[in-house]
Order: C-alpha cells, then sequence, then structure tokens
C-alpha cells in the first residue's frame, strides 16, 4: 500500500531531529529503518534529498523543496480532518466580495441563504458594482468578473462564459418597429454603459464579419440593473448579459432582436482572489461553495 505522508513524517522528523538515531527513537523504529526508508524516497524520486557525515545531516537543495512542501501538504490535511471532524460551524469570519451589479443580483445573492445554512458563522461583506475593484487596496478576498481580464498576479478561477443579447421591451418596438439589420440600430435609442472600461459600440456580425457598430440614445448609466430597468420602461434597446435578463426572456416582458447579429457575442466570467497557498479556511469554503454552483448557473443560459 502507498503510505507517502507517512514516508513524509519519517523524512521530517529526521530533518527536525538532524539524526536518523533520534528520529528512529522518536518514532519507536530501528535507525536502519529509518535510513531505508529514507533511501526508498531518494530512489523513487531519482534524487538525493539528504548529505550524510559521520557529524551531522544536511539538506540538498532538492531536500529542502521535498521538505517544505512535504510539511505544508501534512499541515492541509491536518487541516481538512480537523474541519471535518469539528464541522463547517468551526470556519468562522468575514469574506469580502466584489461582483457587477447584474452578476451579484441575479447569480451570487439567491446562493447565500444556502451557504449561510452551512456555515453559519461565516458574513459576507457584498460590494455590487459594475466598475473593478483593486482587491489589495480594497482588502476584497473575492470578486467576480464579467468579461476580459488584466494581467495581473490574482488567482483566476473561470466560471463560464456569458451570451450578450440585444433587447428590447414589446412595448418599444410596437412603437418604434423591431430593427431587421445592423444599420437599423442608426434609427434606435440604444441604451448605454459611462464606466471606463466601457466603449460606445456594439461589436455586431454583419454580413458575415464583425463590425462594431456606434450606437446612442438617451441613457449611460453606472451599472447594468439601470440599463435593464429602462428597457423594462420601453426606453430604448439594451445589450446585456444573458444571465442578467434570463427570467425577463423568459417572461417576455424583454425580448430579443438582432439574434443572428449577436452570435458570438459572449463574455468570460470569472472568480478572482488573492493567492491559492494558504487561503484563509472562511474564503476557500466561500469559493468552493459558490463556484460549482455558478458554472451551473452560467451553463443554464
Amino acid at each position: 500500500m502507498d503510505n507517502r505522508t507517512g514516508e513524509m513524517q519519517v523524512f521530517l522528523r529526521v530533518v527536525e531531529t538532524g539524526s536518523f538515531s533520534e528520529a528512529a527513537r522518536q518514532l519507536r523504529m530501528t535507525p536502519s529503518s529509518v535510513s531505508k526508508l529514507v533511501g526508498r524516497i531518494e530512489a523513487r524520486l531519482g534524487v538525493r534529498l539528504l548529505e550524510r557525515s559521520t557529524r551531522r545531516l544536511s539538506l540538498t537543495q532538492e531536500g529542502r523543496i521535498y521538505y517544505d512542501r512535504s510539511q505544508s501538504l501534512l499541515a492541509d490535511l491536518e487541516e481538512i480532518e480537523r474541519d471535518l471532524s469539528q464541522g463547517a460551524a468551526s470556519i468562522a469570519g468575514t469574506v469580502r466580495v466584489s461582483a457587477s451589479v447584474g452578476f451579484g443580483m441575479v447569480a451570487v445573492e439567491p446562493l447565500l441563504p444556502a451557504f449561510w445554512a452551512e456555515y453559519p458563522n461565516v458574513a459576507v461583506d457584498l460590494s455590487l458594482s459594475d466598475e473593478i475593484v483593486d482587491l489589495y487596496l480594497d482588502r476584497t478576498d473575492v470578486a467576480f468578473r464579467v468579461g476580459v481580464l488584466t494581467s495581473s498576479s490574482l488567482t483566476a478561477r473561470k466560471l463560464g462564459t456569458a451570451p450578450r443579447k440585444i433587447v428590447a421591451a414589446p412595448d418599444y418596438l410596437r412603437r418604434h418597429g423591431r430593427p431587421e439589420s445592423v444599420a437599423d440600430l442608426a434609427r434606435h435609442a440604444c441604451l448605454g454603459l459611462n464606466f471606463r472600461r466601457s466603449i460606445p459600440v456594439w461589436p455586431l456580425r454583419d454580413g458575415g464579419r464583425i463590425v462594431d457598430r456606434g450606437v446612442s440614445g438617451p441613457l449611460l448609466a453606472n451599472n447594468g440593473e439601470t440599463v435593464r430597468r429602462m428597457a423594462l420602461a420601453g426606453m430604448g434597446l439594451a445589450r446585456m448579459g444573458e444571465f442578467h435578463i434570463r427570467e425577463d426572456l423568459r417572461t417576455g416582458t424583454l425580448v430579443e432582436v438582432l439574434a443572428g447579429a449577436s452570435e458570438g457575442d459572449h463574455e468570460d466570467v470569472h472568480a478572482l482572489f488573492l493567492g491559492r497557498e494558504r487561503m484563509p479556511q472562511r474564503v476557500r469554503a466561500f469559493l468552493d461553495f459558490m463556484t460549482p454552483r455558478l458554472r451551473a448557473f452560467l451553463n443554464a443560459a
């Protein structure tokens, strides 16, 4: 039977005591058994982990790496067993979360009651904004972002892809007619966004190629939810993530137009967080709970 964790524990004891014989005494093994076990690890890895002399043992460069990684792995295993034995209720603290307004409202918020049922001692400090926050400066643990990621030292976990659709209220279409081509957008009110990363063009498929169509209208808003509400009020056309208007499309309060032109218009959705190693348990619990559920939500499009 493979018992690599047991081998790691023996190796760590050898390094920490600096002696095969002392490690053997503490582990109630024979010095020769300890020496053979370390030799077996070295043979399997194909590297020397310890430099042996009559006076002392010293770690090689590979030995230092094996020691550090083994120490980290065994600590993680102990943490897993402790958390499972004590239950999820032992995980406590605050997780600071940022999300776009639309994604936060329709995807993240509905999951919170179930999360708290499983982790009753974890508070969620949720901020909704379509502006991109700095996780370091704002002390944010997890950010859900829709769109292109900029290069950074953050760890990204992809959740899925969000198609974008052009929609309008039936009342608006009755009053202004239904656009039949990309060129028709010039005579329609197009509701837009004003935050820094937005651009006043819609990338659309026209005649087999993608064109950036300039649009204009009566509204520029700093979040997608305001755009959605004005579209529902019949104020114009809106280009929005499918997840944000899924229920509106289902009930018919918004209808899709120019479906062929929007084909291929989509954005990736990621969870961003600081690092992977030694992540606080409350943050890991939040990510591990949210990730499969948000992926299922996005895949339901």
